[in-house]
Formats: C-alpha cells, sequence, structure tokens
C-alpha cells in the first residue's frame, strides 16, 4: 500500500461561504470525502471537480440549485480536497479515478442523477456516464473534454504541464488564482491549498497533467476515444456551458467538442476564465436549475 497523506481537520475551519460538513466513506483502503447537500429525496446533481480543485469549487453553484429542490453531491476524489492522498504519483491513472468515480454512484446509489463535468471531472464524469448508464439521466458540461492522444492542446496548457512537471511543491492557489477572471480573495485562495499540507500531498494534483495522454498510443487514449464515441451515440440531455476567457480550453474548443459529441453548441458565460465556477458560480448553478425545470427534466 502507497503512502497516504490526510489533511488535518482544522485546516478546513471556517472556509468562507462552504457551512457543509463532508461525508465520510471507504474505498480501497482509502477514506474518502463528499458533500451531500440538500433535500434527501431531490433529483440528484452530481458535480465532479477537477484538477487541482475540490468540491469547494462548486460551494456558489449549489446554492441556486438546492433552493430549486435539488440534492448535490459531490465527490472529492482520492487525493484531492478531504479525501486521502496517495503520495506515490504512480498510483494515479485515468482507469483508478475512474473506477473510484464508478464506486461511488455505486455506493450511494444514485439514480438518474445529473452529472455536472469541469475540467478532469470530465474525463472522469463522462466515462462513468457512459460505463454505468443506470446513475445517469442528463450532463451539463463546463470547460472540458475527453483525451484521446489526438487532442489539440494550447500553448497556455503546454506551459502549464511544464511547470508541473518541474515544481514538486505545487502552488496549488495560484494556479487556481491565475485561471479567473476576478481574482478571489487571500481567504479563498487559502480554502485551495488548505487540502495540501505539505509537497507529499500534492501527487494528485501534480498526477493528472503529466497522466493526460498525448499520443494515441497513451494509457488513457484509448479509453478516452471510447468514451467520446459512445457520447457522439448518446440521447442523453445535455447543457454546454462554456467561459468566454478560458486561456486553458478556449471556446473555440468547447464549441468542437460540442459538435463532436452531438450536443447543442455551448452557452458563453460571460465574465469568466477556466474556474467558472469562481467567477460565475451563481449564474451557472440558476442556468443548471432553470434547464433541469425545463429542457432537462
Amino acid at each position: 500500500m502507497t503512502d497516504i497523506s490526510r489533511a488535518p481537520d482544522d485546516r478546513f475551519a471556517g472556509l468562507p461561504d462552504f457551512p457543509w460538513e463532508p461525508v465520510y466513506r471507504e474505498w480501497e483502503g482509502l477514506r474518502v470525502a463528499h458533500l451531500d447537500v440538500g433535500p434527501a429525496d431531490g433529483p440528484v446533481v452530481v458535480l465532479w471537480h477537477g484538477e487541482p480543485t475540490w468540491s469547494y469549487l462548486w460551494r456558489k453553484v449549489i446554492p441556486p440549485l438546492v433552493a430549486a429542490g435539488y440534492r448535490c453531491v459531490a465527490p472529492d476524489l482520492p487525493g484531492f480536497g478531504r479525501s486521502d492522498k496517495p503520495t506515490d504519483l504512480g498510483w494515479y491513472s485515468y482507469d483508478r479515478l475512474s473506477t473510484a468515480a464508478a464506486a461511488f454512484v455505486r455506493d450511494l446509489d444514485l439514480v438518474d442523477a445529473t452529472y455536472v463535468v469541469h475540467d478532469w471531472g470530465g474525463p472522469i464524469g463522462l466515462r462513468t456516464a457512459m460505463e454505468h448508464p443506470q446513475h445517469v439521466g442528463r450532463l451539463v458540461i463546463l470547460d472540458t473534454g475527453l483525451f484521446t492522444g489526438e487532442q489539440r492542446m494550447t500553448d497556455a496548457w503546454a506551459a502549464f504541464r511544464a511547470f508541473v512537471e518541474r515544481t514538486e511543491d505545487l502552488p496549488v492557489s495560484m494556479l487556481v488564482g491565475g485561471a479567473c477572471a476576478t481574482p478571489p480573495t487571500a481567504e479563498v485562495l487559502a480554502a485551495y491549498d488548505a487540502p495540501y499540507p505539505d509537497a507529499a500531498s500534492k501527487a494528485g494534483a501534480r498526477a493528472l497533467p503529466l497522466m493526460l495522454p498525448r499520443a494515441v498510443d497513451d494509457p488513457g487514449a484509448a479509453e478516452g476515444r471510447t468514451v467520446l464515441a459512445a457520447l457522439a451515440d448518446s440521447a442523453l440531455p445535455t447543457l454546454v456551458l462554456w467561459a468566454d476567457g478560458d486561456p486553458i480550453l478556449p471556446l473555440t474548443v468547447g464549441q468542437r467538442f460540442a459538435e463532436r459529441i452531438n450536443a447543442p453548441a455551448p452557452e458563453v458565460v460571460a465574465g469568466a476564465s477556466h474556474f467558472l465556477q469562481e467567477d460565475q458560480g451563481a449564474v451557472i448553478g440558476t442556468r443548471i436549475a432553470a434547464w433541469l425545470d425545463g429542457a432537462g427534466a
């Protein structure tokens, strides 16, 4: 068993605009966390975070959904947030994180859920949706994609990957803040650093960019192509929301991705960068609730 990092609870005390307590369960020897907010009998919305964020990213999106009667469930993937963090970069793979995601929806017995995916939550959440369709009824896609080994990556992403590769003690809050249109407060940035007490605890945050397949025979590429083909054939109602100012995954990427999966063209979220939930979270939550009450229902 690889070494595990677990952030002390006091690092999460008094986080701004985050009143919810985590729910813990065990998966393959790890203590993993999630939020479960809203009416227990409400329609389920699963919020899949990416890298290097955690369920804190969804704190502005959740209240409008709960106010509309939805139950919001937001996992912290292994290696992130309040979940345990294996410290070995080699522990992390697309297969392993997808297996963890599938166990999550199975253990919680989620049925007919809406999956809201962002960043690395896209490859993981969308794969879970296609491989375990009994749990999902609708998709909401935010600034993400599928990694097939054929995708074109921006210069901004290439610079980010190179930085991650050479930086063992990743400055998590700096990366989040640098990809927001409106600079977060110092308190919010500290909340993104809270899960990581030391460099070793940041293995997952480092591993995900480095394991993104850049060639068709890289690990994970074939699985990404399979999910892409399944999505293109899927009849799931889908809403695509995309930031107007994302330098990592520009709007043109969102337009191409929506076309590839036969989804409606992205609705543009104004005044937002890659972490659009930070910039326009309430707008996003309100739009998802309205969509679910209408076309997505």
